[in-house]
């Protein structure tokens, strides 16, 4: 069925029996069959693959895959290497850069920050080539909040990165009050000159990693 390699298998397993997720599934195999879906099925799950749910400090909640060819790789926000950079990606470096002071590549590969312990979970997790939104309702949405609730049962604390209004209405999930909330809007064009430049949210999350003696989270790509 699913085999996502790590302690996600086992918290996530009785999920992946749920008549929701096996009618999100046959839905999926036809859409993969009959359509241009992304990302690659085989890339579905790398938010989950690349960040094992012990080794989370951070989540950043995204909405659903880029609907263009070759930027969709199973990791809100990111692209794959070489792709250039969309317009929200773009405001989140310069926030970066004004925040923290250092320079970025501009590649928009964010696995290093996955490997570190970003968990970057869009909250739809599935998309048609140009149709944002297009799996929205089909079942994506109670899985991943199965996610943020299992990470809201962690003891140990987590950042949790909510931008704009679907990333927002999250936040209900998260109740344990040792977890660190920062909320803004979404980096997008639309939006981002209305909070999100000048948000400070990477400094902030490692200070607050420091804090709780953890590592800090090196944001430079």
């Amino acid at each position: 069925m699913v085999n996502i390699g790590n302690s996600w298998d086992l918290l996530l397993k009785d999920e992946f029996k749920k008549d929701y997720y096996l009618r999100l599934r046959q839905f999926l195999k036809n859409e993969y069959a009959t359509k241009t879906i992304y990302p690659n099925m085989y890339d579905i799950f790398n938010a989950l693959k690349y960040t094992p749910y012990e080794e989370v400090k951070v989540v950043i909640l995204g909405q659903d895959p880029y609907h263009g060819p070759g930027q969709a790789h199973g990791l809100c926000f990111s692209v794959k290497a070489g792709v250039e950079p969309p317009p929200s990606l773009k405001n989140i470096f310069k926030e970066i850069e004004s925040d923290l002071e250092i320079k970025m590549s501009g590649a928009g590969d964010l696995t290093p920050w996955a490997e570190q312990g970003v968990l970057l979970l869009n909250t739809v997790l599935t998309v048609r080539q140009g149709q944002p939104n297009s799996h929205r309702g089909m079942g994506w949405e109670i899985l991943t909040d199965k996610i943020i609730s299992l990470l809201n049962e962690r003891k140990e604390p987590i950042v949790f990165l909510l931008w704009g209004a679907n990333a927002r209405s999250k936040k209900n999930l998260i109740t344990a009050p040792q977890h660190l909330i920062l909320e803004t809007v979404h980096p997008s064009p639309l939006s981002a000159y209305n909070g999100f430049f000048g948000c400070r949210h990477f400094s902030k999350t490692n200070i607050f990693l420091s804090k709780i003696g953890k590592k800090s989270i090196d944001w430079q790509l």
